[in-house]
Parts: structure tokens; sequence; C-alpha cells
């Protein structure tokens, strides 16, 4: 993907070939010119071609750099948000859309690797979110009855029940979600990419618009070697937006996110970690996640990037951590790291804009990237092509509003992030059962 390896890691070492993509040259007309090769852009791209619009995708460096290519891998339904508080924030109207959008969610994502034949280490067995002590049991608690109460297959797991699940005594109970799972996300973006291809859309890497202009009839998105003129246009580019429209980024808060990927354990390690194959996170204001990759490596991680003194302090702390939910590892080895950087909102909520005529973005998605990303692309598509109003998304339209003391509030995640994993360095995921 790049020469640092702390970028996409093992991700990058495992995906299938990346695809070639040619820089854009010259002038290209296009009905749709879709800003960014994620999963948003991709999935609307596939969706678009497939209907037989002419679509251009527009990506700065390659397919799935971004967050796309760098995240956990944890396949879930829903927002961070408990269902009655989106509820609350949207209002009844958009909140039944979005939830019922992303309740299904996750089946759109098995639907569409399943369809296109997609390599991408997809396992749905659902997912684990782990209560540390009594306050996580009782958010875990909630977020069960919230969940019940809209019909969605997802079990409480006790104390006793959790340990099974999980392989460690460190949690008071656990949220099971079989609407979920894990898949790898770098080899899954690289499958819409193909599958979009073969449908007929173009993807340009290195292409990075760099100025933007309305024709009336028309937009013309320039390049260092070419333009695309088209009448519609979709900024999927998330955290990882540049100036061109500069305030985009300026609304979104961006959380560090690093993983790490041991070596691949045993067979008999395997068959007590994480038994019944899903992803788990915990509810620690800095969460550790972890989930096995196909080769049986034990991917884990938590809030902070791996530059500066975050990058030992960091990994330190999940040698410790590790250590502390699963003793038998107290002697493993990392082979990979890598970060990212996660766009937050400031109520949790994606933002869907229009930013000219005929103009719109998602973003936001914080951390809830894959399945909220893919089927918001599809929603994209579905308006661009006439099958739905603009009032008939699963978001409204918001205003750009830029987020006050936003360097302040990226260094608070990045730096208390250091600081909760230094602190955390005797007993880094808290007590076992309180």
């Amino acid at each position: 993907m790049n020469a640092d390896g702390r970028s996409h890691g093992l991700w990058q070492a495992s995906a299938p070939a990346p695809l070639v993509c040619e820089r854009l040259q010259g002038q290209v007309q296009a009905d749709v010119a879709v800003i960014g090769a994620g999963f948003t852009g991709l999935s609307a791209a596939l969706n678009l071609a497939q209907a037989g619009a002419r679509v251009v995708v527009l990506e700065g460096a390659q397919i799935g750099f971004g967050g796309s290519g760098r995240n956990v891998g944890l396949v879930n339904a829903g927002l961070w948000l408990e269902p009655e508080t989106l509820l609350k924030t949207l209002g009844s109207y958009y909140g039944d859309r979005l939830l019922h959008l992303l309740s299904g969610a996750p089946a759109a994502v098995y639907e569409l690797v399943a369809q296109h034949r997609i390599d991408c280490q997809a396992v749905q067995n659902g997912t684990l979110h782990c209560a540390v002590g009594a306050g996580g049991l009782r958010n875990i608690r909630k977020r069960w009855q919230q969940w019940q109460a809209l019909g969605a297959p997802v079990e409480l797991l006790d104390h006793t029940q959790a340990t099974a699940a999980t392989g460690t005594t460190a949690y008071a109970g656990a949220l099971l979600d079989r609407r979920a799972g894990t898949l790898q996300p770098l080899a899954y973006v690289r499958g819409l990419a193909r599958a979009a291809i073969t449908a007929g859309a173009r993807i340009c890497e290195q292409s990075a618009v760099r100025r933007v202009e309305d024709g009336r009839t028309h937009w013309v998105l320039q390049t260092q070697d070419g333009e695309v003129l088209a009448p519609w246009v979709i900024v999927a580019t998330n955290a990882y937006t540049s100036d061109i429209w500069p305030a985009l980024p300026a609304e979104l808060v961006r959380l560090p996110y690093f993983n790490v990927a041991t070596q691949p354990l045993d067979t008999a390690l395997r068959a007590q970690i994480l038994p019944g194959g899903q992803g788990a996170w915990d509810t620690r204001s800095v969460l550790s996640s972890y989930r096995f990759d196909q080769a049986g490596r034990l991917v884990f991680g938590s809030v902070g990037a791996l530059r500066g003194r975050g990058q030992a302090i960091h990994k330190a702390w999940a040698q410790r951590a590790l250590q502390h939910l699963f003793p038998a590892l107290k002697h493993v080895q990392f082979d990979y790291e890598w970060y990212g950087w996660i766009g937050m909102t400031s109520d949790a909520v994606p933002r869907l804009h229009q930013l000219g005529r005929q103009v719109l973005s998602f973003s936001g998605y914080n951390g809830r990237g894959i399945a909220p990303g893919t089927v918001f692309g599809c929603e994209l598509a579905h308006l661009v092509l006439g099958r739905i109003k603009v009032e008939e998304l699963p978001l409204p339209l918001s205003p750009l509003k830029s987020v006050p003391c936003k360097s302040g509030k990226e260094a608070v995640y990045e730096y208390g992030a250091q600081l909760a994993h230094l602190v955390g360095a005797r007993s880094p995921q808290g007590r076992r059962r309180s």
C-alpha cells in the first residue's frame, strides 16, 4: 500500500493482490463522479454501474487507503448509540429509517460478499460487546433490552457465559449480536472495487481532486493530469477528506485507533480464545477490541496512534493487556502493527450533506464504517438514479458546522489514550469482576 508498514499492517500482507488502476489523464465525461475509493464510494459506484450509469471513481492514493483498509474488521449492526438515544437525536421519522437500515446492514455486506465471491475471510458468527464491571453490565443490558424490543437477534450473556464465549474471566457479561461478524477489511474493499469495475465503473488511483468548478450543467473535477465532467458528485472521503471542501474535515474530530496482530496461535490456544469465532470489544471509554484472522492471528486494538512516544506506549500496553486477558499469551510476539483515523461527530451520528447542486456526502461513521458505509453508498446510488428522493434517505440533510477546539479535542484523544495506557500498566483491563 505504501512504504510505512504501520499504515495497513496485517491487512496489506494478507489481502488478495491489489488491482492495477491507472491515474486519470485527459478529460472524461461521466454521469457520476465519486471521490474516494472506500466502502461508501465503491458501494455507490457498484450500484450505479450495475444500473448502467457511467461512473468514475477518483482516489487520491490507493483503493482502501483510508479507514476502509485499516480498521478492525467488525461488521456490526447499528451505531455506537443505543437505539433509544438515536431515536431521540434524529426523531421518529429518520430514527426509525436509520435503525431499520443499519439493523440489516451486516446482512447486506455478507450478501455482497457472496454475490460477488469476494475473498475477504468473511465470517458471520456474531460479535460480543463485553461488559467491564457493573457499569459495563448496565450498559449492555440497556442495549439488549432496546434491541430486543425491535426484534433483533441479540442475547445477554452472564459472567459464566461470557467467560465461555471469550476465554477470559475479565467480563461481567457480554451482548451477543448474531447479525454481525468479521471480515478482512482491505480484502473486502478491494473486492468491491473489482465488482464495480466488472460492472463498468472506472477507478482512477493517485488522482486526488485538486479543484472543483460548477459548470452549471455539470461539475468539473480537476486532478493533476486530467478532469472529470459529471452532473452528479458523491464525496465519500470521511476522515481522510482533503481541503477541497474544507468544511467537511472541520466538522469531524479524528480519533486514532491502532491494531497489533500476534503470530499465528496454535490450535489449542485458538480453541480457548473466542471459540465461537466472534469478534469482541469492551465497554471501557478507552476500549479494546480483538478478533482472529483466518490464519489464527489474534488482532488486538485500542485507541491510540502508533507514532512518537505512542508507538512504544501502546505496544507495551497491548502486551500487558493481552496477558491479563489471556495468561497463556504471556510470551506471544506481535508480527504486525498499524493504525488509522476514525471520523467522530459531536453526537455520534453520521452526517448527510449537500455540498452543492447534485453534490452529496456521507461522513462521520464514528467507528462503524463497514456496514453503514456499504449501505449508505447504496442509498446514494438510489438517489442519483431517481429511485428515491432526498427526504427518503436515512438521514436528514444537515448544515456543515465546524467543531470548536477541534485540534485540542484530537490531542485529548491521542495523548489521553497514551496516559490511559500508561496508568493502566498494573491492570490493563480493570478488575475482572465488579
